[in-house]
């Protein structure tokens, strides 16, 4: 399936035409003004809506030809998390060098954001959008796609949607660091993870059975906690799983915060030199600690340049099918991870 991102965003002179009115008509609409007749404003509004006319709030700033604003649009998961924040950095360079600014949002796992950030920045007149998705349906970008709109997905796939999309091999990589414990011994490997709501939540999870069930471990779901609610839901968690008969020698934590409690909690115990830890996502101080952190870490700055480059292209106006790209992940051992049993 194809992309339509190569349509023109309507502008406010395609309004007057289709609605047989003029340009000042139009901006009187759209600012406005009650002396307009209302038959009137009941044409501009019908084209609008025909056109899928987003009213530009910064022409008066533009005085551009093409119309472009020379910004694009990057909606992450959070931007106080660190791989949200490096992410952020990474694209903002990227497109500082094509001369273009980047307006970010967080969008805290809530679908209704997603769709008023999206619909701000679009009514903002950004030229391009990179998202790490939350909604479980995309299918409502399908209109501002073919409106002209070029986007691109990272971290996570859209939903019923097709469009540019850079992963990480999560699944795989979850797999790796499973058998990483499984290799020093572990059998009892207790893991730690996000709302399986999430793609990269269930795509790792899925990595931790697959190692399970390839090295002949059964899976103990008394071992597996999804959702992070913070510190003491986990640190019940791991006191319940430390006073059980079935007590693990292992950690397997799918995402920073997750491994943050996870390290708090094994220390509060005095645990962090008894049961070995691996973490998902890079962490600032993990060379840090004793022991270290050991980590699966993605490639960020490879990330970020295959995303901006996709966009960039379609903003420039590339026809070519969707692209999928999965990119691996690093791991690096600090020591936690290495703890046998």
């Amino acid at each position: 399936m194809k992309s339509d991102n190569n349509h023109v965003r309507p502008t406010i002179r395609e309004v007057a035409a289709v609605s047989g009115t003029s340009i000042k008509t139009v901006s009187r609409v759209l600012n406005g003004v009650t002396t307009v007749d209302p038959v009137l404003v009941q044409k501009v509004n019908k084209a609008i809506k025909q056109l899928n006319y987003r009213p530009n709030v910064t022409a008066g700033n533009l005085r551009r030809v093409d119309g472009r604003t020379n910004t694009i649009g990057l909606l992450l998961k959070d931007i106080a998390n660190p791989f949200s924040s490096a992410l952020h950095r990474a694209i903002e360079n990227l497109a500082r060098e094509e001369g273009l600014d980047v307006l970010a949002g967080s969008l805290d796992e809530q679908p209704d954001r997603e769709r008023e950030l999206i619909s701000t920045l679009i009514t903002r007149r950004v030229d391009g959008l990179i998202i790490v998705p939350t909604s479980s349906d995309h299918a409502y970008l399908q209109k501002e796609r073919s409106a002209g709109m070029p986007i691109v997905f990272i971290d996570r796939p859209p939903n019923n949607f097709i469009a540019d999309t850079v992963v990480v091999t999560n699944r795989l990589s979850a797999e790796q660091a499973t058998r990483h414990l499984i290799n020093h011994g572990h059998t009892r490997i207790a893991y730690l993870g996000d709302d399986q709501k999430i793609f990269t939540a269930s795509e790792r999870f899925l990595g931790y059975k697959s190692a399970l069930h390839k090295a002949k471990l059964k899976l103990d779901l008394s071992l597996v906690h999804h959702g992070r609610e913070g510190f003491d839901d986990v640190d019940h968690f791991i006191k319940a799983i430390f006073n059980s008969k079935n007590t693990p020698t292992a950690i397997f934590a799918s995402q920073n915060f997750v491994t943050i409690t996870a390290i708090r909690a094994l220390k509060s115990h005095g645990l962090e030199k008894k049961i070995a830890l691996v973490g998902f996502d890079e962490l600032p101080f993990a060379d840090l600690l004793d022991p270290g952190i050991s980590l699966v870490t993605q490639d960020i700055s490879t990330m970020a340049n295959i995303a901006s480059r996709l966009l960039f292209a379609r903003m420039h106006g590339k026809k070519t099918k969707a692209e999928f790209h999965e990119i691996p992940t690093m791991f690096t051992a600090r020591g936690s991870g290495e703890i046998k049993n």
